[in-house]
C-alpha cells in the first residue's frame, strides 16, 4: 500500500449551517439583531486590547527596569572585617549578591540590624538610617553618582 492509495475509513462530517432557511427558521439561533446575529460578522478578540496597552519600543519587555538589591547593615558586619572596603565587586565576590541575568545590579545598603565595624561603603546606595549607623561607627560613604563616573571618565580621557 503506497499514500495515495490510503482512504479514510469514516466519512467527513459537514458542517451545519445555519441561517440560509430550512430547519433552522426565524433567527436561526442568533438570537435577535446585533453584530453577532449578522453574517460575515468579525468580533475582535479581547487580548487585542490587552496587546494595545504595550509599548511599542523595539525589544520592549517587562523585566529591563532597573533591579535595586538591598543588604542589610548586619550581613556586612557578619561578612566583613574591621577597616574593609564594601562595594558591588567585593559582594559579588563573596557571594553576598549575584548578578541578575549577567548584570551587576545596584545595590542599596539598609538599616536592619546593628554594625560594629567601621566599614568603608562605595559605590551603593545608602539608605538614611544605614548611613548614620555606618558613621556613628567610624565609618565613611561615598556614593557614586553617574553624573560623577561621567565627569570621571571625561577627565581621564582629555588628561
Amino acid at each position: 500500500m503506497q499514500l495515495h492509495q490510503l482512504k479514510p475509513t469514516h466519512k467527513r462530517k459537514k458542517k451545519k449551517r445555519i441561517g440560509r432557511g430550512g430547519k433552522r427558521g426565524r433567527y436561526s439561533g442568533r438570537g435577535i439583531k446585533g453584530q453577532k446575529s449578522r453574517a460575515g460578522r468579525k468580533m475582535q478578540p479581547f487580548i487585542r486590547e490587552l496587546i494595545k496597552k504595550y509599548h511599542k519600543l523595539r525589544g520592549y519587555n517587562m523585566s529591563s527596569r532597573e533591579r535595586v538589591v538591598g543588604v542589610n547593615v548586619d550581613v556586612l558586619d557578619r561578612y566583613f572585617k574591621d577597616g574593609e572596603l564594601v562595594n558591588p565587586k567585593i559582594l559579588t565576590a563573596r557571594r553576598i549578591i549575584r548578578k541578575i541575568k549577567g548584570r551587576m545590579p545596584k545595590i542599596k545598603i539598609l538599616g536592619r540590624g546593628e554594625l560594629k565595624k567601621k566599614l568603608v561603603v562605595r559605590g551603593c546606595e545608602v539608605s538614611k538610617g544605614a548611613e548614620a549607623k555606618i558613621k556613628k561607627v567610624g565609618g565613611t560613604v561615598k556614593v557614586a553618582n553617574s553624573q560623577d563616573q561621567m565627569s570621571n571618565k571625561a577627565q581621564s580621557s582629555n588628561g
